[in-house]
């Protein structure tokens, strides 16, 4: 479906679909996740753990069928360090061959040091590339957003 905020006329109607798939929301956050899903905006939930954010995004992905992409986040983590991380070790490795080989140009070492083979993905269920601007926590793909924060 290539417009997800039309695939429902109202927030009843996707409480309907939410409660067929074993989520029981109430109207405000019908409401809510209708209006993120119709005007294509992210839809923030906040809460302890277990009051139903993942759950509500499981939820939403069944029912507009995309594939839900979890990613835990907490307080101080960027997408930078939620996404992906730098393989040290191989850096080190690709310096001190550079050395070796006599090569000195600092600039083009350092261009060569943040290359995407010394990208390491961290791992999140659903993808197995490593994004850079991706900050979301549960999302379903597609042009809808649901995110857990």
């Amino acid at each position: 479906m290539d417009d997800l905020g039309a695939a429902f006329a109202d927030p009843a109607a996707l409480a309907v679909a939410l409660d067929r798939t074993g989520y029981l929301p109430d109207e405000g956050l019908a409401t809510a996740a209708f209006l993120a899903l119709r005007m294509h905006r992210p839809l923030f939930l906040e809460g302890d753990a277990g009051v139903g954010k993942t759950s509500l995004a499981q939820a939403l992905a069944a029912v507009l069928g995309a594939r839900l992409v979890r990613l835990q986040c907490y307080e101080g983590i960027d997408a930078a360090q939620a996404l992906y991380d730098w393989d040290f070790p191989r850096q080190v490795l690709h310096l001190r061959a550079a050395e070796t080989a006599g090569q000195h140009d600092a600039d083009q070492l350092e261009r060569s040091l943040y290359d995407r083979r010394f990208l390491v993905a961290r791992p999140r269920s659903g993808r197995s590339a490593p994004r850079r601007r991706r900050s979301s926590c549960s999302r379903p793909t597609g042009r809808a957003r649901c995110t857990t924060r």
